[in-house]
């Protein structure tokens, strides 16, 4: 009759996973290496500084996705990542007044 499948959670599916790290990369490489192109054109005269602005943008390209899917791959299905943007804004709220007092307290000397 029917056989049943056994079918993988999205979380524990490695496949879908490489599947997802290779189409963004790709797309955040031919992306950025276009973006780094059209500032190349519009900056830069030399052909060896717009090919340096095309090599640097497919870098940054390369290095998001890299940590995008590090992410993806190195987090436990059980736990959630996610923090909410309040609580990163109130931690730089918190740094800038704590700089900021530091810099009262001491009279503006490094210390």
């Amino acid at each position: 009759m029917g056989e049943k499948k056994e079918t993988v959670p999205p979380e524990y599916d490695v496949n879908a996973k490489w599947d997802a790290c290779i189409d963004l990369t790709t797309r955040r490489f031919v992306y950025s290496s276009l973006g780094g192109a059209f500032a190349g054109l519009l900056f830069f005269r030399s052909p060896v500084t717009r090919w340096a602005s095309i090599a640097f943008g497919a870098g940054i390209g390369i290095g998001s996705a890299y940590t995008d899917c590090s992410r993806a791959f190195d987090t436990p299905p059980a736990i959630v990542a996610e923090t909410s943007s309040v609580s990163q804004v109130s931690r730089i709220c918190f740094f800038f007044f704590w700089y900021w007092n530091r810099k009262l307290i001491t009279g503006g000397a490094n210390a």
